[in-house]
């Protein structure tokens, strides 16, 4: 019955786009092509890519076992297609070698049976492994020659938002942030123009929401992440509703919204995305310094993959200078700066320059940090990475000021400031104005007085002696200008430190 199969087909296909649940259309219309088993293996192909990508990995498989037994050794191109799907499991499962192995086997069918479909598919999963196997010029080449083929329209609506998907996210791996934005362009046209389409568009919201909150553009981010959840959320999968909570606690957090970024983190890990560095940024910032060590620890042991560890260095350097443990900053900015020399991507390379920056300040060397980080600061503001190169203006006016140029120092603080404010970067203003003269491990003691801790409760939470805490009381209160205690506390409860220290 071809003419009800086509009916079948056509109605799986846009149930699959529009979000909604394909399988059952899909399923008739396979077993209505018994008959003519490659145009079955084909309604098979759909199904299971729809429950891979979702990670039902099981009933896909069963698809794809069944499927073969259709073929048996059949010399035909949906013996690739099979192949791409065990590739696409593999993958999905962390199984790069054999998922390497599946997409060169499949790219090869395709070229040979002149399917460019299948071919592209297959280059972009061969393309995805190799960067997470280390050969990441040669990976980037082969994703960049599949998109060519996706933007010339040469590949089926099914499967042209997923190619689009695993592009930008192979490129948000890599901090690669000029091909992040161009494919998150191609990928928002394309979904533009495809009527009633919801399947992709949940993620390219989110990819969308990250580059605009990398570039400053905070309320445009928070309105993409609205609508990503509220929208797309019953077609969405697990994931892209996990890195939807995941941008929205970072926004939160950026905003100074504690409270609001805690549930947005907790909702990301609940949909299984971890929420770190996020929610070990956000510990920092209440003073938890402990829990953010932690945090950020335990992620970075968990991390084997360089590209997750990119992604968490910088946040464990920062959290180790707040910790005065200068010695694992450094190993961390180091590692830092060796994957960004591998990966050659700009944004690495200038956050990697802001970390051995900062360390370099905390060694007491200033000329050589003020290298670094007048490099990392030019880097981000090239990238439009406003935030990020506010905060690297930060460090450079502590440098100027360690070398005695006043002037300079104010220029780059007041810069930064101003970039702040227009950002709605609360926290930043907050901190900032102590930056200069206090340590992270001082703030945490300042805001531990105000709390109304004595010396010995200090040292007993700190787990340092009360010489040292005395120490540090003196340091602050000499570095604020401040007469007592009493005065300490008032600072503190000024700039809402005093939660922080309790929570």
């Amino acid at each position: 019955m071809p003419d009800q199969a086509d009916d079948l087909v056509r109605c799986a296909e846009a149930a699959f786009l529009a979000g909604e649940d394909a399988e059952p259309a899909w399923a008739r219309a396979f077993q209505l092509c018994l008959d003519d088993p490659p145009r079955a293996v084909r309604c098979a192909f759909w199904l299971a890519f729809g429950l891979i990508n979702s990670g039902e990995f099981a009933r896909g498989g069963g698809w794809v076992d069944r499927a073969q037994r259709l073929l048996s050794e059949r010399e035909c191109v949906e013996q690739g297609h099979l192949r791409y799907l065990a590739g696409l499991r593999h993958v999905l499962q962390g199984e790069v070698v054999p998922a390497h192995a599946a997409f060169v086997h499949a790219a090869k069918i395709g070229e040979r049976f002149g399917s460019v479909e299948l071919t592209t598919l297959a280059r972009v999963g061969q393309g995805r492994c190799l960067i997470y196997l280390g050969d990441v010029a040669e990976g980037v080449a082969l994703l960049d020659e599949a998109m060519t083929a996706v933007a010339l329209g040469e590949i089926a609506p099914m499967a042209v938002g997923d190619l689009y998907c695993t592009a930008i996210e192979a490129c948000q791996e890599l901090f690669d942030l000029r091909r992040a934005r161009a494919w998150t362009a191609e990928l928002s046209r394309w979904c533009d123009g495809q009527q009633g389409l919801v399947l992709y568009r949940g993620q390219c919201l989110v990819h969308r929401a990250e580059l605009l909150r990398l570039q400053g553009d905070w309320t445009a981010a928070a309105d993409e992440l609205l609508r990503a959840r509220e929208r797309f959320a019953p077609a969405a999968g697990p994931m892209t509703l996990g890195a939807a909570c995941c941008e929205q606690g970072e926004l939160h957090r950026l905003r100074g919204r504690f409270a609001e970024a805690e549930v947005a983190y907790r909702d990301a890990a609940w949909h299984g995305v971890d929420p770190q560095p996020g929610m070990a940024l956000l510990r920092l910032a209440q003073g938890r310094t402990e829990a953010a060590c932690g945090g950020i620890r335990r992620a970075l042991d968990e991390a084997a993959d360089p590209l997750r560890r990119c992604a968490l260095l910088p946040a464990f350097v920062e959290i180790s200078l707040a910790r005065n443990d200068i010695s694992a900053a450094r190993e961390g900015a180091d590692e830092l700066s060796r994957h960004a020399d591998h990966l050659a991507a700009p944004l690495l390379r200038a956050r990697a320059g802001q970390a051995i920056g900062m360390v370099l300040l905390t060694e007491g060397k200033p000329v050589e940090a003020l290298s670094a980080l007048r490099s990392a600061a030019t880097g981000l503001l090239e990238l439009g990475a406003r935030h990020e190169n506010a905060r690297a203006r930060v460090h450079i006016g502590l440098a100027c000021q360690e070398l005695g140029d006043s002037d300079g120092a104010a220029v780059e603080r007041e810069a930064a400031r101003s970039t702040f404010e227009e950002l709605g970067a609360t926290p930043d203003l907050a901190v900032r104005e102590d930056s200069g003269v206090l340590t992270g491990r001082e703030r945490e003691v300042l805001a531990l007085i105000a709390a109304g801790h004595s010396n010995r409760a200090i040292g007993v939470r700190l787990v340092i002696s009360e010489k040292t805490v005395a120490t540090h009381v003196s340091h602050i209160l000499t570095k604020l200008g401040l007469p007592s205690r009493a005065a300490a506390t008032a600072y503190a409860y000024e700039r809402g430190l005093v939660r922080s220290a309790e929570a």
